[in-house]
């Protein structure tokens, strides 16, 4: 695709922001391209986080001025058009969005940086919002994005002294995860982006989800928000109730004639359903408690929470909970009985 190269490692999607000359700086055709890109890719089940970061010296400088007149007469309307599909389809990806900052960032590129989930940036990275200088304000988000990242107060003295902000300065003040030499960039990025591929995906959206929607709710409605997600999710179906769409279509059997049994597929992957979660949570508490002899601890119930989950009747040792998070409860003779809220 032209000005966005695609490719792939694994689970995770990598999106190459690709007019090095310009640094890659913005027009309606790369924009155009990016939100083409994102949604293309993001249909592929099989995809479960992306990367996006841009060729050569640069990560993003900014709108082309050269192609300002692409964006016709009415400049609000012109930027809707072709550059907000782009900064919405980060914003509200379907899969966790690592953005890799090579080189500069300035103006609308910084914009486009806060866009994603979580930021890496190399070394040579800098920030700059630029626009003051040209007797601008800033735009594509920055007002909306930098406050919510650093504070108004930090917020406001880039915005406006228009300093540059390095790579290590933007780390010290919240803006990005981690600083890495140039040469490890993409690694490291890759490194993050598996994990969160790893990751229960719809959980990770629907938190980034409701951490957008905290900037306008209550405090009572947000408590509200977040038990009705964590019932939703408690009730959704195991993964032996979802059949594989690709086994289902094959009907697959095996030598005997007898129907190969089903795996789950998709966002929700083995490991990360509704009941993997109640298992996960545990294993978090009795690490979180300092207890000694966890290690054995969780071997045990953790085994013992499978194989309730196995014998007729599955789910025998959980019990999903709308009051909080996930509540499981086992039965064991040999752990005692307890519960993890």
């Amino acid at each position: 695709m032209a000005g966005v190269k695609q490719a792939r490692d694994g689970a995770v999607g990598i999106l190459t922001l690709d007019e090095p000359a310009s640094l890659n700086a913005m027009t309606p055709d790369l924009l155009g391209a990016l939100a083409t890109a994102i949604t293309g890719m993001t249909q592929d089940e099989g995809v479960r986080a992306l990367i996006l970061t841009g060729a050569g010296r640069g990560f993003c400088s900014g709108q082309n001025l050269k192609a300002a007149g692409a964006l016709g007469e009415d400049l609000a309307a012109g930027v809707m058009r072709f550059y907000w599909p782009a900064f919405k389809a980060l914003r509200e990806c379907s899969v966790p969005v690592v953005v890799a900052v090579n080189g500069v960032a300035a103006g609308g590129g910084f914009s486009l940086a806060m866009a994603g989930d979580i930021i890496v940036a190399a070394r040579s990275a800098s920030f700059i919002q630029v626009f003051s200088r040209i007797a601008l304000v800033p735009d594509l988000g920055s007002t909306w994005l930098l406050p919510r990242l650093v504070g108004r107060q930090r917020a406001l003295e880039l915005m406006l002294l228009n300093e540059p902000l390095t790579a290590e300065h933007a780390q010290e003040i919240g803006l990005v995860r981690q600083v890495v030499d140039d040469a490890k960039l993409m690694d490291e990025a890759l490194v993050l982006a598996r994990r969160l591929a790893e990751g229960p995906t719809r959980a990770l959206v629907a938190t980034r989800a409701l951490v957008e929607e905290s900037e306008h709710a209550t405090y009572e409605a947000q408590f509200r928000r977040e038990i009705e997600l964590q019932a939703a999710r408690a009730r959704m179906p195991s993964k032996a109730a979802m059949p594989s769409s690709r086994n289902a279509r094959r009907g697959l059997r095996d030598s005997e004639g007898a129907a190969v049994p089903q795996t789950h597929h998709g966002r929700d992957k083995p490991g990360h359903d509704a009941e993997e979660t109640e298992i996960s949570l545990e294993g978090a508490a009795l690490r979180a408690s300092g207890r000694a002899g966890w290690p054995d601890t969780w071997r045990a119930i953790s085994g013992q929470a499978r194989a309730c989950s196995a014998a007729p009747g599955g789910r025998g040792c959980r019990r999903p909970s709308p009051a909080s998070a996930i509540c499981w409860r086992r039965r064991s003779g040999a752990g005692g009985t307890g519960s993890v809220t």
